[in-house]
């Protein structure tokens, strides 16, 4: 049950980093991961209206806080149950998982490709998003898949030293 708690808090918050961002900092530096159709045709713009940054960065520091809630969370709960290597690997593995998942399938399909998000903060997006950019970042979906194992596998290191504290 922990272990889908921190895996929620995880995917609450990656919403937010984007949210806070694309809607309020709006600043292209923070975009290396768009398609580069879309960068192409987004605006260097000012702030939106006044306090649009700074409402931005309270809302990353919020998920940033939370990224760090669900960590200590799941470190917390495997060591006050005894957790081994393995359960530790394999519960930072399922949340980071489950995060690259969510972002496949909410941010890519649903945000990018099938709604309206992205040209509500950039009007210039609409009819340059759209399905047909579904699966325009794979390869780097697929290394984060890869790249998860070893950290995870730092990770259940890192919690089996602390356990042993």
């Amino acid at each position: 049950m922990v272990t889908i708690v921190a895996t929620i808090m995880i995917m609450v918050a990656y919403f937010l980093v984007l949210y806070g961002v694309v809607g309020f900092i709006q600043d292209k530096k923070f975009f290396s991961t768009a398609p580069k159709e879309n960068l192409a045709v987004i605006p260097d713009q000012k702030e939106r209206f006044r306090g649009a940054h700074v409402i931005g960065w309270i809302i990353e520091i919020i998920a940033v806080l939370i990224f760090l809630g669900a960590a200590v969370l799941g470190i917390w709960d495997g060591v006050r149950n005894d957790f081994s290597y393995l359960q530790f690997f394999g519960r930072f593995l399922f949340m980071l998982y489950v995060m690259e998942l969510y972002d496949i399938i909410f941010f890519d399909w649903i945000l990018l490709c099938n709604s309206n998000f992205f040209p509500h903060f950039y009007p210039e997006l609409k009819g340059v998003v759209g399905p047909h950019m579904f699966g325009y970042n794979m390869k780097s979906h697929i290394l984060h898949f890869i790249i998860y194992i070893p950290v995870c596998a730092v990770i259940a290191g890192i919690c089996m030293l602390i356990a042993a504290l």
